[in-house]
C-alpha cells in the first residue's frame, strides 16, 4: 500500500512566501541604513574666558580738587576820621492817656433811626392777581370770586346805562363796541375810570355809570393789598 503525503505538510508550497518576506526585510534594512544621519564633532571657537585677568585690572586713583575761591580785597582805609558831637535835640512825644474821667462829659453823636422802606407793589392785572377784589355779596373760592366779580360788573352796567342814548345820538344801526377800564385801589375804591366808544357822550355816560360801582374788598398780592386794574368790553345794540 502506497503512503501518500499530506499536501499541507509539504514545505515547498511556502517557498515563495518566505522569499518575499526576506526580500522585504532586506529592503527595509537597506533603507534604514541610508537614512541614518551622522554629525561631526566640533569645538567652540569662542575660547575660554579668563576671569582672573579681568579681576586683576588696575583702577587709577583720582583725587578731588576743590576750586580755589578768590580772596576779596579789604576795604580801603579812610583818609581821615571825623568825630561828630551829638548835639542834636531829641523831641519827646507825649502820649496822652485814653482813660476818661467820671467828671468829664462824654459827647455822643445822636443816633438817627432809618425807617425801612416799605416794599411798593405795582398795580396787578385782574387776570393774574392772586386774590382778586371781592364784589359785595360774592362768595366761594378764588375762581368763583373772579367769575362773580365780572358777572356783577356787567349786571351793574346793564342796569345803570341809558340804553336809549345811542338811538338819540343818531348812530347807525348795528352793534357798537365800548371798552371800559378802571382800577380798584388798595382801599377798594373805584378810580381811574376810562372808556372808549363810538361817541363822546356814550363815553361820558359809561364813566358816570362805572363810578357808581360799590366799594370792593381790595385784592391782595403776596398777602398785601394792591391796586388791581380791570378791563371789560361791552356791546351796545343800536336800532
Amino acid at each position: 500500500m502506497e503512503i501518500k503525503k499530506n499536501p499541507k505538510s509539504n514545505l515547498e508550497n511556502y517557498s515563495k512566501i518566505f522569499m518575499q518576506i526576506g526580500l522585504v526585510l532586506a529592503l527595509f534594512v537597506t533603507y534604514a541604513a541610508i537614512e541614518k544621519k551622522t554629525y561631526d564633532k566640533t569645538t567652540s571657537s569662542l575660547g575660554v574666558a579668563n576671569m582672573n585677568a579681568m579681576m586683576d585690572e588696575d583702577i587709577p586713583i583720582t583725587e578731588r580738587v576743590e576750586p580755589v575761591k578768590p580772596k576779596t580785597p579789604p576795604p580801603p582805609t579812610p583818609e581821615k576820621i571825623e568825630v561828630v558831637e551829638d548835639e542834636k535835640e531829641v523831641v519827646e512825644t507825649v502820649i496822652e492817656s485814653t482813660e476818661t474821667d467820671e467828671t468829664e462829659a462824654i459827647e455822643v453823636e445822636e443816633i438817627v433811626e432809618i425807617a425801612e422802606a416799605e416794599e411798593v407793589i405795582e398795580d396787578v392785572n385782574f387776570m393774574i392777581i392772586e386774590d382778586s377784589p371781592v364784589f359785595p355779596g360774592c362768595k366761594g373760592n378764588k375762581k368763583e370770586l373772579k367769575d362773580c366779580f365780572s358777572k356783577m360788573v356787567q349786571k351793574h352796567f346793564s342796569r345803570k346805562f341809558d340804553a336809549e342814548l345811542p338811538n338819540e345820538l343818531g348812530l347807525s344801526p348795528g352793534r357798537k363796541r365800548v371798552f371800559i377800564g378802571f382800577k380798584i385801589d388798595r382801599q377798594g375804591n373805584i378810580v381811574n375810570v376810562q372808556a372808549r366808544g363810538p361817541h363822546p357822550k356814550i363815553e361820558q355816560e359809561v364813566i358816570k355809570v362805572m363810578k357808581l360801582l360799590p366799594k370792593m374788598k381790595p385784592g391782595k398780592q403776596r398777602g398785601k393789598p394792591v391796586g388791581v386794574s380791570f378791563n371789560i368790553p361791552f356791546t351796545l345794540l343800536v336800532e
